[in-house]
């Protein structure tokens, strides 16, 4: 299964990398997740400048897609054009958007009246944009997830882990990054944040 990461010019590192870091934990599973953006290069906002591994229209195939933060986000929201070649199905897709990547999502049309999470900075502009935002680091509806903070990220790749393999995959995967001596904490917060969004187990 096929993860894009959307990261977009003068983007965080922290929601791109670690999101990307966690899910291809999961590559035994048949999770491969890629930076995904929408020009052969882009730069941090921190000015490190990488090759995209994917070009953005990858989004509208893969299987699951991430939304990335930067501060050129509320530029990026204006853009009509480069919205309309983000193409997303959360009727086939799992959606998830990390801190200003909220502010897409809505634009996007794809948060509509559900309650999100986003980052403080962008708390305003998420509000302004007509969205219920939550004091909360993730919330999930159906299909579609956000979360707020940088490294609220391995909430999101936890979860996308959880239901594109299962919740054994993630809590592996989430044990593997922790800190060393705080590993069995960082797993239980992981999994009590994402458990409650996740679907119902089928009965035998």
């Amino acid at each position: 299964m096929q993860i894009a990461v959307l990261t977009f010019d003068r983007f965080n590192e922290l929601d791109s990398f670690i999101a990307a870091g966690i899910l291809n934990r999961a590559k035994a599973r048949g999770l491969a997740a890629y930076i995904t953006s929408p020009t052969a290069q882009v730069t941090s906002m921190n000015g490190v400048t990488i090759e995209r591994q994917r070009p953005l229209e990858f989004a509208a195939e893969a299987d699951a897609v991430l939304i990335g933060s930067g501060v050129k986000t509320r530029e990026i929201a204006a853009d009509a054009e480069l919205l309309s070649r983000i193409v997303l199905d959360p009727s086939r897709q799992l959606i998830g958007a990390q801190c200003s990547g909220t502010l897409l999502l809505a634009k996007l049309g794809l948060v509509g009246d559900l309650p999100a999470c986003t980052d403080l900075t962008t708390k305003p502009w998420v509000i302004e944009a007509g969205v219920t935002v939550l004091d909360a680091p993730f919330v999930a509806h159906g299909n579609i997830a956000t979360a707020g903070g940088c490294l609220a990220s391995q909430y999101l790749a936890a979860w996308m882990i959880a239901r594109l393999a299962s919740l054994r995959d993630a809590e592996q995967a989430i044990r593997y990054v922790a800190p060393v001596g705080e590993k069995d904490a960082y797993v239980a917060r992981a999994l009590a944040t994402i458990t409650p969004f996740l679907p119902a187990p089928v009965p035998a």
